[in-house]
């Protein structure tokens, strides 16, 4: 060739400017100058080429029959060179000249179809830089066009065909659509068949076959198609020279093939030999060559596999150094940039999963972002990146526990879920990443939309995968976890059966030797092992034993994954333990838990769960040996002084295993054991969690008969204060954080107080576009507050000291039930200490069948809703009241309580010198909703109930802006036509009213001005409000229990979202307005609660519903007491009134479900 270059440059040196053989003569030196470079790979060659190609293409005429030659030989020095330094500017000029070239040839031209060609590989290159899905049509149009130009026999058809195999492959990458790659895998099969084995373009051919090939293997899973993919690709590399330029593509396609067939089957040979393959592409390939980055790429790809394999570090390090060697290649303008940056990123990543160092992750996470912010939205690359970045997202959470970037994990996922067509190859490993979120939040939030859309998720990925396919043991893994989760939350057993279906199919799926084996095996333990929790069968426990054995067995000493692996297998053993009383299980659980604990570094909340393992191995020991005590105590008490992981249910529940070991054995430690559980309230029922969320939670955590558990415990050890400060965290606790978004920010610096009090109004009025945001927004400037050494305790659980003065007014009784004992506590004043009361006559049976028997009466009256008829009737029921009428059930009902509960706690009242004034009642679990009130037969005391005792301080705090209070009136007899019952008796109710108050500050409205709208207007101008109307309480969601008005209803849900500033009072004369839910008995889920959560000091209330005929008579008592003399209404004074109104209501001999209901609930 060079003999041939020098001739020819003799030539053209002879001949004049505007000879005729001229532009052939350079056209010859560029093509050989071509030649000489795909056997040498000089650059100085393609500059040569490109340089007399164009010089022969300048000095040709337009219409000379010449010049489309010309310019067919420029574009293809264009392509070469742009194939070799990727400038755009090369791709333009081939695209340019080919075009031109194009418009030159006759359509009738018999070599049309070559300058076709032309035109379509360069807008497929161009494609293939820009991702512009335009380039590609244009592509797949002049490709089939030039293809439709030529007989069967034609000697470039197969090479037409090649070009259309690949647009379609391309487009099936982008796209999805299967028939785009069955198209693909045809024409490159007929290529390929056309070409001969001695013909130079054979090679490429086949290389094209291996990659529709493996794309189908992707898609389908059919092991075949890997192997024709690897057998293509060798017959591919036989065929090319080892000095020849494409033999580095060879080898770099042949690797990819074999990376396929490693991760499906997981030989370990496979992967030796693409490693092998990778490395020689490398070496041969420049590094000023174009694919250079890309081959880096492919081998930074095999060593992290090799690293994933066998641990070694050395691997790692080596694919961080070929991954930052590519990138360093690769210009910033260069569209591959963002590719190159987010491999770099996801090396990074798996640094951090090794070695646990903080700066990888980072590292891993601003590449992740850069690749991000580097490509545009509809580019066919970033559901990838959204799905890297979402998994380094989650490392971070998982790392310091940060909701925010859980969030974000779901948002990306999401993301990149939403933007993939439906029959896209990759939309399967997207949503199951989006599964994989949505089942993390799930455990951090407890939100069952999150766990349904996991399941959902997980349902399509496995729906979309076929068998055999190599992801598919992985998605059944997945979907098997969220299986086990929906199981552990409803303990429906056909879950878990599902879950250990699916976790033994993925095992069964993937060969001893894969990388993954031991994730499945582990996945495969927790399920039997959850099994043999509820069955209690042997054979499960055995199961669990051996499994988590295997997937021990199959970890590398320093993988990551290998202290949850000893953690299981340590917790299996002590089962084992437990259940065969094997002293070696015992000792072998004792070192794996110590084992992984020794591997989990500070900081990491995996700690926590190792370190309340220990001592629950140790609590096994000690119950059978009555050794290792301290060791118990010393590994939970340890354990709650970390920072609270993520999720703080399992330390909820730790801390009711210290609580129930020390009981029996220590008693003294259940004080900081209850209060380590308790401290965990507020994560638990995280503000961020919307009310059904965090109402869910504590029936789900059954935290009401805990707080009552706790609470008497602390009685039993005489620890009063304790049991007051536990049982207030366990009362009303979503109606306490309520209360506490309105606290007041007084003594705040400026700043942090607007911001505080901003944060705190949108989660308080449901305003929030993000709650969970602004939820995680508070809890950091709460933290960032209480650094502040006299803020220490902003907005923390009271302490006693604090909570006392909510007998500022008079004596608080709480009322504690449970099983093993009843009690009462009295704080007589805020300087005293608490009292205790003892009802040794009270149990919780005795509870339960008092309210069943109150129940029974009530339901005889028929007084759930104000306007039913009441009446004295015999009661039948089972307690043996046959013969007895209702006058007399009610009485032993009164009498039961007045001797069994209210003496004894007057008893120790009058003990204390207190014989009369206010008394607060503070009932919980099945003293909540017992008429106590009532009972006493001669009473001293004026009556009123709280939800809790902060609920109190909150109201004597409260200021109050208004000089002159306005009471407004609703009365609403009807609501509306075909609704509730006609109520005659609330006009002459709001007559009665009208008549005593008598002052311009009074608005009334009635019937159909009685409008919602209507309503909540004058809620938010008047202080003191009436309600006269029917009420509705819902069981099944509190929030939706309401107040009917005409044409709609007002719920307690908008209640709780309205700024009620100078709310002072309000009458609710409807039914039920102060009986919540008997599965939040503690919750306070009532209209009278809600109201006062709302920002009321006090109100009135019915336990059941009043007599539509006692509404005129009470109100008009009530009124005429607060604003005689012509004063202004005090709320101090409120329950004076309502006890004077009751009482007038008595002495009319009425019978006693109409004067019994009303209950006087606050200040």
């Amino acid at each position: 060739i060079s003999e041939e270059i020098e001739n020819l440059k003799h030539l053209i040196e002879q001949a004049t400017h505007g000879h005729p053989d001229l532009p052939g003569h350079l056209m010859k030196l560029g093509e050989a100058f071509t030649r000489r470079y795909t056997s040498s790979g000089n650059l100085d060659d393609l500059e040569s080429a490109l340089q007399n190609t164009k010089q022969a293409v300048d000095i040709t005429p337009v219409d000379h029959p010449e010049r489309p030659g010309c310019l067919r030989s420029l574009t293809a020095s264009f392509v070469i060179r742009y194939q070799r330094l990727g400038d755009l500017k090369d791709i333009t000029g081939a695209l340019k000249t080919s075009r031109e070239a194009l418009d030159l040839i006759k359509t009738d031209h018999p070599d049309r179809a070559a300058y076709l060609q032309d035109v379509a590989e360069s807008f497929g290159i161009r494609y293939q830089r820009l991702g512009n899905l335009t380039d590609l049509e244009e592509t797949i149009q002049k490709g089939q066009e030039a293809l439709d130009m030529v007989q069967k026999g034609h000697p470039d058809r197969a090479s037409y065909l090649q070009t259309l195999a690949v647009s379609f492959s391309e487009r099936y990458d982008r796209l999805g659509d299967l028939e785009d790659l069955q198209a693909a895998l045809k024409w490159a099969q007929e290529s390929v068949a056309l070409t001969p084995t001695d013909n130079p373009n054979r090679a490429g051919h086949l290389q094209n076959l291996a990659v529709s090939s493996r794309d189908r293997y992707q898609r389908l899973g059919d092991p075949n198609d890997v192997e024709t993919a690897i057998q293509s690709d060798k017959e591919s590399l036989v065929l090319t020279p080892t000095d020849h330029l494409d033999r580095a593509g060879c080898l770099q396609s042949l690797s990819m093939s074999l990376k396929q067939r490693y991760w499906r089957v997981g030989d370990p040979r496979d992967l030796d030999e693409a490693l092998q393959c990778d490395q020689e592409a490398v070496d041969l390939t420049p590094r000023d060559h174009f694919d250079r980055a890309g081959r880096l790429q492919g081998l930074a790809t095999s060593l992290t596999n090799r690293y994933q394999l066998l641990g070694n570090l050395e691997d790692l390090e080596a694919a961080l150094q070929s991954d930052q060697e590519a990138l360093e290649l690769t210009p910033v303008d260069d569209p591959d940039r963002a590719r190159q940056l987010h491999n770099l990123g996801r090396t990074f990543g798996i640094f951090f999963e090794r070695l646990g160092n903080v700066k990888d992750l980072q590292k891993s996470l601003k590449m992740e972002a850069e690749a991000l912010d580097l490509t545009p939205p509809d580019h066919p690359d970033r559901p990838k990146f959204l799905q890297s970045f979402a998994q380094s997202l989650r490392a971070r959470y998982q790392r310091f526990g940060q909701l925010e970037d859980l969030e974000e994990t779901v948002q990306k996922m999401q993301e990149a879920v939403d933007m993939t067509p439906e029959n896209h190859p990759d939309r399967g490993q997207y949503l199951q990443g989006l599964g994989v979120a949505f089942s993390g939040r799930y455990q951090r939030l407890g939100d069952l939309k999150d766990l349904y859309a996991a399941l959902r998720s997980g349902e399509e990925v496995v729906g979309l995968t076929p068998l055999g396919h190599p992801d598919r043991a992985g998605l059944l893994q997945s979907h098997a976890i969220n299986l086990g989760y929906r199981y552990q939350r409803f303990g429906d057993l056909k879950d878990l059966e599902e879950a250990l279906e699916k976790s033994q199919s993925a095992v069964d799926q993937t060969p001893s030797d894969h990388p993954d084996k031991a994730q499945y095996l582990h996945s495969l333990a927790v399920s039997f092992g959850n099994r043999y929790w509820k069955l209690r069968d042997l054979k499960d426990l055995e199961a669990f034993l051996q499994r988590t054995q295997e997937s021990l067995d199959l970890t590398p000493l320093d993988h990551p994954a290998r202290a949850e692996r000893l953690h299981m297998l340590a917790m299996s053993l002590t089962d084992n333990y437990d259940r065969l009383k094997n002293q070696k299980h015992f000792e072998v659980a004792l070192q794996k838990e110590q084992e992984a604990l020794k591997l989990t570094s500070a900081g990491n909340p995996d700690r926590v769960k190792y370190m309340q393992s220990l001592a629950w191995i140790f609590s096994c020991r000690l119950r059978k040996t009555g050794k290792h005590m301290d060791a118990v105590h010393r590994w939970y008490s340890d354990s709650f002084q970390l920072q609270t992981p993520s999720d703080p249910e399992p330390s909820w529940k730790a801390a009711l295993n210290w609580a129930a070991f020390s009981i029996q054995f220590e008693p003294q430690y259940c004080v900081p054991a209850y209060s380590a559980a308790f401290r965990l309230l507020p994560e638990i029922l995280w503000l961020g969690h919307s009310i059904p969320v965090r109402q869910d939670a504590i029936r789900r955590l059954n935290i009401a008969d805990i707080a009552s558990r706790a609470t008497w415990t602390c009685i039993s050890l005489s620890n009063l204060v304790c049991a007051v400060e536990i049982i207030e965290q366990g009362l009303g606790t979503t109606f306490q954080q309520m209360l506490q978004l309105k606290s007041d920010v007084d003594g705040l610096p400026a700043k942090e107080a607007e911001i505080l009090q901003n944060l705190s109004l949108e989660l308080y009025n449901g305003t929030a576009a993000d709650p969970r945001k602004a939820a995680r927004q508070r809890n950091s400037l709460l933290e960032d507050i209480r650094k502040q050494p006299d803020l220490k305790y902003f907005l923390l659980p009271k302490p006693y000291s604090a909570l006392s003065h909510a007998s500022q007014g008079g004596p608080v009784v709480i009322l504690n039930s449970y099983k093993d004992g009843c009690d009462g506590i009295v704080i007589p004043n805020y300087t005293s200490d608490p009292v205790h009361v003892p009802l040794p006559n009270v149990t919780l049976d005795l509870l339960e069948s008092q309210q069943v028997i109150l129940k029974q009466l009530l339901d005889r009256c028929n007084v759930r809703t104000r306007g039913e008829s009441v009446s004295t009737r015999l009661f039948g029921g089972p307690e043996g009241f046959f013969s007895k009428t209702t006058k007399d059930c009610f009485s032993d009902l009164l009498t039961w309580l007045w001797t069994h509960v209210v003496d004894p706690v007057y008893g120790v009242l009058q003990s204390l010198g207190i014989h009369s004034g206010r008394l607060w009642w503070l009932p919980t679990g099945l003293f909540t909703g017992l008429p106590l009130h009532a009972c006493p037969p001669k009473d001293e005391f004026i009556h009123s109930y709280t939800a809790t005792l902060s609920s109190l301080l909150d109201s004597y705090a409260k200021k109050v802006t208004h000089t002159v209070p306005e009471l407004g009136v609703v009365g609403v007899t009807h609501t509306g036509p075909g609704r509730m019952k006609y109520l005659a008796g609330v006009e002459k109710e709001v007559q009665r009213i009208s008549s005593v108050v008598r002052t311009p500050n009074l608005q009334c409205l009635e019937g159909e001005q009685a409008t919602p709208d209507a309503v909540k207007v004058q809620l938010q101008h008047c202080s003191w409000v009436h309600f006269a109307c029917h009420g509705k309480q819902d069981l099944v969601e509190p929030r939706k229990s309401c107040l009917l008005l005409h044409g709609g209803v007002l719920e307690l849900d908008t209640i709780l979202k309205m700024p009620l500033s100078n709310s002072e009072f309000v009458f609710l004369a409807a039914c039920q307005t102060a009986m919540g839910d008997t599965d939040l008995i503690n919750e306070s889920f009532h209209l009278g609660g809600g109201f006062i959560a709302a920002g009321f000091k006090g109100a009135v209330g019915t336990l059941w519903s009043m007599d539509d005929a006692d509404g005129p008579l009470v109100a008009e008592t009530f009124y005429t007491h607060l604003y005689r003399n012509s004063g202004q209404p005090q709320v101090g004074e409120a329950a004076e009134a309502l006890q004077l109104a009751v009482k007038d209501l008595k002495a009319r001999d009425v019978p006693y479900e109409r004067w019994i209901p009303f209950i006087h609930m606050g200040l």
